[in-house]
């Protein structure tokens, strides 16, 4: 429920901001108190999209608003009405993904796996830098559940790989964290030959969302069960991915984004960088799969992603044996201008700058300089001739299907 609540807040919140700039705009300063009302509107309606319940705390802050705000009834209906349909339009550009789980559970094969009622046989990992509110609590937690298993906390500055590295000699790799701590957990889990505990510990979780696992719960039920899934990977030059790969102009987005998050914040982070990077990002010339492109950027997904267009936001399976290809073309005249004005209306899933397909394998050479590449978050630099494949299978402690 946190996380949905966070969510609601969170959208909520952007849909007031970006309601208030346009009625401000519109009105031209909005002396007649449409802007706020508009506002208000906005955080109702876009709380509502994640969360139904978490529209009545807001629409009481709204209300009060309005009601200091004090505007003529016919400006306040006008406002209201632009800001919930403002909140609405977001989801063309920001896709609202499912509440639950449950309407996304994985039809994945269900593997055997040993039940460990008290945690015998694991070793997990909790990433006390990573970005969930209340994660210092897990490693606390999970000593209380699991008392036959060996908790390792590491913290801002430890070694993470090198903590990861000491779990491959257990029966059951462990790991609390965001997605890229995730992802290191699935490479050595997969190079060991041993089934993944995860518990969701970061920002966005999204490997651990799509799963089915929302909490510490989740992942200990289905451990004392030892009801463990095969799901899916994928490798970027010999990399392992679970969620999403990429190269172009995003990796350099991730590379701008770090370099300011420890500043101003990672969100705020984003966009500046995004800002910066729509200015001055240059194509690349590329070849795949034996094909001379000019691209800006190429994003790949670890089986099929929804919704369509370059906002991917879950999936409904893990387990369909596909990589999800899209990317963003420059061949053609004003491809920036037309990628932009693409991506701000929600229309680039029927933009002629984007293509999408799925494959199994993806061989990618590069022009000039070997290009920094991504999976799940993080960054590296990748050889100039490279494969992106779908990996081996990989077993997970998960929930049972509802």
């Amino acid at each position: 429920m946190a996380r949905f609540l966070r969510r609601a807040a969170l959208r909520g919140v952007v849909s007031a901001v970006v309601a208030l700039g346009v009625a401000l705009v519109a009105r031209k300063g909005g002396r007649d108190g449409s802007a706020t009302a508009a506002a208000a509107g906005a955080l109702v309606a876009g709380s509502a999209q994640e969360l139904p319940v978490a529209a009545l705390p807001a629409a009481a802050v709204g209300a009060l608003t309005i009601c200091r705000a004090r505007p003529r009834p016919r400006a306040a209906a006008v406002g209201l009405a632009l800001g919930a349909g403002v909140a609405l339009g977001l989801r063309r550009v920001w896709p609202v993904p499912p509440r639950t789980s449950a309407e996304v559970r994985r039809t994945h094969t269900q593997v055997s796996s040993r039940p460990a009622p008290d945690g015998t046989g694991l070793t997990v990992v909790v990433n006390a830098a990573a970005g969930m509110p209340g994660k210092v609590d897990i490693a606390d937690d999970l000593r209380r559940r699991l008392p036959g298993a060996t908790v390792v906390e590491v913290g801002e500055g430890d070694d993470l790989d090198a903590a990861l590295a000491r779990t491959a000699p257990a029966d059951v790799v462990g790991i609390a964290g965001g997605d890229g701590s995730v992802n290191a957990a699935a490479a050595v889990a997969r190079e060991a030959g041993k089934p993944l505990f995860v518990v969701p510990a970061g920002t966005l979780n999204h490997f651990v969302r799509d799963l089915g696992v929302e909490g510490v719960d989740d992942a200990v039920e289905a451990l004392r069960h030892g009801h463990a899934v095969a799901v899916d990977t994928g490798t970027i030059d010999g990399r392992p991915f679970l969620n999403t790969a990429s190269f172009g102009t995003y990796s350099d987005l991730v590379d701008a984004r770090e370099r300011l998050e420890g500043t101003i914040g990672k969100w705020p982070a984003l966009v500046v960088a995004l800002a910066r990077l729509l200015r001055t990002a240059e194509p690349m010339e590329a070849e795949l799969d034996g094909r001379d492109r000019r691209l800006w950027m190429v994003f790949v997904g670890n089986c099929t992603y929804s919704p369509p267009g370059f906002a991917p936001a879950w999936r409904e399976r893990l387990d369909d044996g596909w990589l999800d290809v899209r990317l963003v073309d420059a061949s053609s005249p004003f491809s920036r201008s037309r990628l932009l004005s693409a991506v701000l209306t929600g229309r680039l899933a029927s933009s002629t700058v984007y293509e999408a397909f799925l494959t199994k394998e993806l061989q990618v050479r590069t022009r000039g300089a070997p290009l920094r590449l991504a999976h799940d978050g993080e960054t590296f630099d990748g050889r100039r001739d490279f494969t992106i494949a779908k990996g081996a299978p990989l077993a997970v402690y998960a929930p049972p299907s509802s």
